[in-house]
């Protein structure tokens, strides 16, 4: 375990484990969920690296080259294989010290027919954590890449997400897109009210401006600046559970195959880099 601290934050890492996070706290509050038992989904927060999100039977044609990927859901056979390779995969440490650490996953080519670079850097200031990640192509063709953040936040019956976006997917039972409810202006799909209010696992595309979570009970707030790459919100609220997802990342769910256009597309040694900022503020005493 990786512990960085700086400015009243203080962060562990578990490169072995998916380079994940394994809590992050504010002057000894939690700000992500604090890992909560051995498996992955347990973690506080984990990369989304090469693609975010479900690929459709794990099935792409890209037209220059085509492949399967075999499900990769830990302990399910959901037949969607999702996140990409970084989450399950352990990540190597280049550099560490008090406040910063870069870490590394290299992906020789198989199921996603092109070889690539991960890395990500963890950086704690008087901002707060700013957490990068990069991929880049080390084939001899281009490669379609996306990338994204996977954080859990507690949760409780206050507990309130803001974030403006312009659409809302509607899933199938098996979490795939059927159909976007577009509107012409960024709006609050929560319109202010709890996380509680809203049983969702799907993506807001047309991200305008920062993400913000309230905790009232708590006196405490966190803002997520995601980089303009990332202009799409992954958002999942399970019934009953004590925490939720905001997850930053550059592409809807499937993009590979209906709309590989939203994907970055690298040139041979090429780099794509997104990144996220969370910062910790305190809110005013309820009236």
């Amino acid at each position: 375990m990786i512990i960085l601290e700086a400015q009243g934050y203080r962060l562990e890492l578990a490169p072995e484990r998916g380079g994940a996070v394994l809590r992050l706290d504010w002057h000894g509050e939690p700000l992500m969920r604090p890992a909560c038992g051995s498996t992955i989904f347990d973690v506080g927060s984990f990369p989304l690296v090469p693609f975010s999100n479900r690929i459709a039977k794990g099935r792409f044609n890209t037209g220059a080259r085509k492949g399967t990927i075999a499900p990769n859901f830990p302990g399910s056979d959901h037949p969607h294989p999702l996140h990409g390779f970084g989450w399950l995969t352990a990540w190597s440490v280049i550099e560490q010290d008090d406040n910063h650490a870069l870490l590394e996953h290299t992906y020789p080519g198989g199921e996603w027919p092109w070889p690539y670079r991960a890395r990500q850097t963890f950086e704690l200031g008087a901002q707060g954590l700013t957490n990068r990640l990069s991929i880049t192509n080390l084939g001899d063709a281009p490669m379609p890449a996306g990338l994204g953040f996977h954080p859990y936040f507690p949760r409780d019956a206050e507990t309130v997400y803001r974030g403006l976006h312009r659409g809302e997917w509607y899933n199938t039972p098996d979490c795939l897109p059927s159909s976007l409810d577009e509107h012409e202006e960024a709006i609050d799909w929560w319109q202010g009210e709890p996380v509680d209010t809203r049983a969702v696992d799907t993506a807001y595309t047309g991200r305008e401006g920062m993400l913000e979570i309230d905790w009232p009970a708590r006196g405490l707030g966190l803002t997520i600046a995601p980089s303009e790459e990332l202009t799409t919100t992954v958002v999942f609220t399970p019934e009953g559970q004590d925490y939720f997802c905001v997850e930053p990342v550059s592409h809807a769910t499937d993009a590979i195959n209906r709309a590989p256009e939203t994907l970055a597309w690298l040139e041979p040694g090429h780099t794509a880099t997104v990144s996220m900022t969370l910062s910790a503020r305190t809110l005013p005493p309820a009236a």
